[in-house]
C-alpha cells in the first residue's frame, strides 16, 4: 500500500515558513516583497489562476498587484509595460499569465522580463542557469515536485527516473532537476516506442501527459514512487490525473493524489521565488 504524498500538507508547511520569512523581510526593509501579475484577455482558467495567486500572496504577506489588459492589447504595448516594470524597484517579481492571445508572441514576452524578476523561470537566461545548476529560481511545478520528494524522505540519487512529457514548463526542467540530484533520467514523449518498457523500470515516475488515467498499474514497477503532474477534467466535472490512482495505489511505494498532490505546490513555489527575488534585489 502506497504512502500518500500530501501536497496540501507540505504546501501549508512551506507557506508558513515563507510567511515568517516575509514578516522578517518586511520588518527589516520597510516594505514587503512584491509580485506583479499581468493578464491579457478574459480566459476563464487564467482568471482563476490569477485570483488564486493573488490570494496566496495575501496569505503570506507578499504585496500582489494585478494588471488586467484587454484581449486586443498589442504586443508592443505589452512589451513596453514589462520594460517599465523591469525598471521599477518596488516590483520584485513579474509574471505574465499564459496563454496569451494568438497575436502576441509568448516567447518575446517571456524573454522581455528581467531575469532577476522572472519568477516563473521561463526566460532563456534562467532556463540556461537551471541546466548548468547555477540557478536562483526554478519553474514552479518541477520545484514543487522536488520539494515533495525531499519532504517525504525520498532520495533521488542512484534511482532510475522516468519523466513522461518534454514541455519547457514541466518535462525538460523536471529531468534537469532529477539529474542534478544524481538520478538516472529517461524522458519519454509522444514519439517514444514501447512506453511501458521504460515506465516499468522506473523507481521514480513523473507523468505530465495531460491524459486521464493514462498510466495504469501494469505500466509501473512494484514499489515505485509515482508523481502525477496531470490535471484532467472528466465529463462529470471531476478532476483526475494522468495516473490510474486506484489501480496503482496498491503497487506503488508512494503516490501523489489528484487533486491535492503536485497542484498545491505550484503557487507555493511562486511565493518562494518572489521572496528569493526580493532578497536578491536588496
Amino acid at each position: 500500500m502506497a504512502m500518500i504524498i500530501d501536497g496540501k500538507a507540505v504546501s501549508a508547511q512551506i507557506r508558513e515558513e515563507i510567511k515568517e520569512d516575509v514578516i522578517a523581510f518586511t520588518k527589516k526593509h520597510g516594505a514587503a516583497p512584491s509580485l506583479t501579475v499581468i493578464i491579457v484577455g478574459e480566459d476563464p482558467a487564467s482568471q482563476v489562476y490569477v485570483r488564486n495567486k493573488h490570494k496566496a500572496c495575501e496569505q503570506v504577506g507578499i504585496k500582489s498587484d494585478i494588471i488586467r489588459l484587454p484581449a486586443e492589447t498589442g504586443e508592443d504595448e505589452l512589451l513596453s509595460l514589462i520594460d517599465r516594470l523591469n525598471g521599477d524597484k518596488t516590483v520584485n517579481g513579474i509574471l505574465v499569465q499564459l496563454p496569451l492571445p494568438k497575436h502576441i508572441n509568448e516567447e518575446s514576452v517571456i524573454c522581455k522580463i528581467s531575469p532577476e524578476k522572472d519568477v516563473d523561470a521561463f526566460g532563456y537566461e534562467n532556463v540556461g542557469r537551471i541546466y548548468t545548476g547555477h540557478f536562483d529560481f526554478l519553474p514552479c511545478t518541477p520545484a514543487g515536485v522536488m520539494e515533495l520528494l525531499h519532504r517525504s524522505g525520498i532520495s533521488v540519487s542512484g534511482k532510475e527516473c522516468v519523466v513522461i512529457g518534454r514541455s519547457n514548463i514541466v518535462g525538460k526542467p523536471m529531468a534537469a532537476l532529477l539529474m542534478h540530484e544524481n538520478g538516472t533520467v529517461t524522458v519519454c514523449h509522444t514519439k517514444t516506442k514501447d512506453l511501458s518498457l521504460h515506465t516499468r523500470r522506473a523507481d521514480i515516475l513523473v507523468s505530465s501527459v495531460g491524459k486521464a488515467n493514462f498510466i495504469t498499474a501494469d505500466m509501473v514497477k512494484e514499489g515505485a514512487v509515482i508523481i502525477d503532474v496531470g490535471i484532467n477534467h472528466l465529463h462529470d466535472g471531476k478532476l483526475t490525473g494522468d495516473v490510474d490512482y486506484e489501480g496503482c495505489f496498491e503497487k506503488a511505494a508512494a503516490i501523489t493524489p489528484v487533486p491535492g498532490g503536485v497542484g498545491p505546490m505550484t503557487i507555493t513555489m511562486l511565493l518562494k521565488n518572489t521572496l528569493t527575488a526580493a532578497n536578491k534585489q536588496i
